[in-house]
């Protein structure tokens, strides 16, 4: 059911009540144990509401039981300029389901009533404008999302939305492209919290037959202006290609890929296991591929 504009003001300003304990932020805590394990990070993105929000819902619990370690939602948006064909048709499923930004933070907070997986909304800015930057931040941190990865706003356009993350205890994600000056790659890296997304090639997001050769390159550039973890994505979409990617980053993102399972099997009553089962090869891929955990001294 969705809340009332009072009920929903009054949980926000609740929330950003100065001095109020809030527990360590999911995906801080979930990078923190890979490192202390010596273990690569999995994130998964699909689009809210494909087919339904109940599948999404079932989608999530699925994939915490199988070893993803951030779950990235896309909120649908009519003008996903980011995305190629494959989420973008996502989104519009989305749409057509009936999935708006309040029933997303519906489903958020149905998933944390069985699982603490870490939680990014992958989102335009014309939606938290629309909501108001403070109450839309305000309502992720009470359904109990960690992160936003808003693919237009840029960190240089961002000082109060950067202080109002951080008020709520949430991680404000960017992305770093091969295009990226070192100078911005800087300032990009100085502003982020959580991890870094590094889109591993130009262009919108979309399955490829071969990942780029320039990955381990740009992870070391990224590494020399930060300690957050580096995430790796756009165009992974194979087990082999994730245990490629994996060698150079702490964690990889595959989206298109898991989302074309979702197309593909929507009107299946196999649905959930079948995507499932696909991930789980993805995840088994990138955990084969071990990294200096802080135990021996890396």
């Amino acid at each position: 059911m969705r809340r009332s504009a009072p009920r929903q003001l009054a949980l926000a300003t609740r929330h950003l009540q100065p001095n109020t304990p809030r527990p360590v932020n999911r995906i801080v805590e979930r990078f923190e144990r890979l490192r202390q394990q010596g273990r690569k990070g999995f994130v998964v993105y699909i689009g809210a509401g494909d087919p339904n929000l109940e599948a999404t819902r079932q989608l999530a619990l699925a994939f915490d039981r199988v070893g993803v370690d951030v779950l990235e939602l896309g909120v649908p948006f009519s003008d996903p300029l980011a995305d190629g064909l494959v989420n973008q048709l996502a989104a519009q499923r989305g749409l057509e389901s009936g999935t708006t930004p309040p029933r997303v933070l519906d489903t958020v907070a149905a998933i944390r009533r069985e699982s603490q997986i870490p939680i990014v909304l992958y989102a335009y800015f014309n939606l938290l404008h629309r909501r108001g930057l403070k109450l839309f931040i305000a309502d992720c941190a009470q359904a109990g999302v960690d992160g936003l990865l808003v693919l237009d706003l840029p960190p240089e356009e961002s000082d109060n939305y950067e202080a109002l993350m951080r008020e709520a205890g949430l991680c404000n994600i960017y992305l770093i492209a091969p295009t990226t000056p070192e100078d911005r790659m800087e300032l990009i890296a100085r502003r982020a919290s959580g991890f870094i997304y590094y889109v591993s090639r130009e262009g919108v997001t979309g399955m490829q037959a071969k990942v780029s050769d320039t990955i381990g390159e740009m992870t070391r550039k990224i590494r020399a202006h930060t300690q957050l973890p580096i995430a790796v994505g756009f165009g992974i979409s194979n087990p082999e290609q994730a245990k490629l990617v994996a060698q150079h980053a702490e964690a990889i993102v595959v989206g298109s890929a898991v989302v074309n399972q979702i197309a593909a099997h929507g009107r299946s009553p196999d649905l959930v296991p079948r995507v499932s089962q696909f991930v789980e090869s993805l995840a088994q891929a990138v955990k084969s591929v071990s990294a200096p955990s802080a135990a021996r001294g890396g």
